[in-house]
């Protein structure tokens, strides 16, 4: 990670102050801590979320596609209705 030693940290300090002067300096540091806070928070939830999906996937083989005798039953557009099954009652002649 970052090696900041102390007069790194006194440096980026003093630059801080010298830039938003004492009277920001509270509100800056205030905000930056919000902001560091909100981060955690997201990249739990993110963590805690990609944690519940790998859980729940078991490690296997993928799903296998359907048999090509389902396809053979849908209609023109792929409507997934028999002849039988329409609700306007028109029948499919083939």
């Amino acid at each position: 990670m970052l090696n900041i030693g102390p007069w790194e940290l006194i440096l980026i300090l003093v630059i801080v102050l010298i830039v938003f002067g004492p009277g920001r300096l509270p509100e800056v540091a205030r905000s930056m801590g919000k902001a560091v806070n909100e981060f955690r928070k997201a990249s739990s939830g993110v963590q805690r979320m990609w944690e519940e999906v790998t859980r729940e996937a078991p490690p296997g083989p993928a799903p296998q596609a359907q048999a090509p005798a389902a396809a053979s039953q849908e209609g023109p557009a792929g409507e997934g209705q028999t002849a039988e099954a329409k609700p306007s009652g028109e029948q499919k002649t083939a």
